[in-house]
């Protein structure tokens, strides 16, 4: 049985939820951001705890700032490089810190130009990070992951097939977008006759954001900074499958893009494709989205819908989205189901998909049709998962 209906605002059963996913997330917490010698990243602190650290020793908070700019502007990992502080303090601060990025175990281009990493953190653990170029512009976006593995087990989902280890701290999702960064050559700020490739950030990667709040909104909070990467919140979009509790939160301290995966328009069926649906049913989740700051015409929420042969593209499925979505400034993602080995789905016809876009457009609902980029390589949408679980999975049992 669906969870009863809770009122709009959001009030101590709220509260009381958005504390409970707070602490079950802390057992999944990342490890410590520490080299085996004992060095200490710099990269995932705030600006008052790099003040902090540098006032432990003996350093006034100018500095700081100095590092800031060196570390998220100029993209430098070498202390000694950093031209505006003193050699003695480049050599302490080499001493005792880095500036870490993850390992790249592994990197891929697909023919279409899309890229995507297999990044590996000091314990081992594994994500994948994409790049997908936009075709009509020279520029695009940085997929990034937030948690290893997922806890959702959307069943059209190859990442959802992947158990969750643990969260990504802020460090290491920070580090996704700077990494690739160092893969482009885009440090420092390019020309201004130079457009940057790496525009934007989708949190659309492994694992749900909203269940590692804390994390990601200190590494959007970085990545927002205007001294440092400098990304508006509008070029940040943020993916959820329906954390309800927390999407509040969400719009009212990061106030970013908000894409919500909705791929169902009866409880029944999201039920099954998206487990998430039984805790906080569409009528909560549209709920929150009504509520969700900044959503206007300008800023319209994204409802994210993969389609699925003969599960959910029919007409009268189409009509059903248009009226739950009524009144809420909205556009429909439509996304051609992305195969993945062992799935038991099949892509949608373009005709069904031809037909489902045009009521949902007549409606006066943009309704573009994703299209799939990097399949080759397995860098769709729901497509990702970590090459280690994956040969894992592949090893006959002994």
């Amino acid at each position: 049985m669906n969870a009863p209906h809770r009122a709009a605002d959001a009030s101590g059963l709220d509260e009381a939820e958005r504390a409970r996913i707070l602490a079950k997330a802390a057992l999944f917490a990342p490890p410590p951001m520490q080299e085996a010698d004992g060095r200490r990243d710099l990269v995932g602190l705030s600006r008052e705890e790099l003040a902090d650290l540098m006032a432990a020793i003996g350093e006034k908070p100018f500095r700081a700032r100095q590092l800031w700019h060196w570390i998220y502007h100029q993209g430098e990992r070498d202390f000694a490089k950093m031209t505006t502080i003193a050699r003695p303090l480049q050599r302490l601060l080499a001493e005792r810190f880095v500036v870490g990025r993850p390992e790249v175990a592994a990197q891929r281009t697909s023919a279409d130009g899309t890229r995507k990493w297999l990044f590996r953190f000091r314990d081992g653990q594994q994500v994948e990070t994409v790049y997908i170029p936009d075709r009509e512009e020279d520029r695009g976006a940085v997929c990034i992951s937030t948690q290893v593995g997922c806890t959702l087990s959307c069943s059209f989902c190859h990442t959802g097939t992947q158990k969750l280890v643990r969260n990504l701290g802020a460090a290491e999702i920070v580090q996704q977008f700077m990494a690739a960064r160092d893969s482009y050559g885009e440090w420092p700020s390019p020309k201004e006759d130079k457009p940057r490739l790496l525009s934007n950030i989708v949190v659309m990667g492994m694992g749900e954001p909203l269940y590692n709040y804390e994390n990601v909104a200190k590494a959007l909070k970085i990545l927002m900074d205007h001294e440092g990467i400098g990304l508006s919140r509008r070029r940040i979009t943020l993916s959820t499958s329906g954390v309800v509790p927390m999407m509040d939160r969400c719009g009212a301290e990061l106030g970013v893009n908000l894409a919500v995966s909705l791929h169902a328009v009866t409880d029944g069926l999201r039920d099954e494709l998206v487990p998430l649906n039984r805790k906080y049913p569409i009528a909560e989740l549209l709920a929150a989205c009504r509520r969700y700051p900044g959503a206007s015409n300008a800023r319209r929420i994204t409802f994210e819908y993969v389609m699925l042969k003969g599960v959910n593209d029919s007409e009268a499925e189409a009509r059903e989205l248009v009226r739950l979505i009524r009144g809420i400034p909205a556009k429909v993602n439509l996304i051609p189901f992305n195969p993945w080995p062992g799935s038991r789905y099949e892509t949608s016809t373009p005709e069904a998909i031809r037909r489902f876009a045009g009521i949902v457009n007549a409606a006066g609902y943009a309704s573009p049709v994703r299209t799939p980029r990097g399949r080759d390589i397995l860098a769709a949408c729901g497509q990702l998962k970590t090459e280690s679980e994956r040969a894992r999975r592949a090893r006959p049992a002994a």
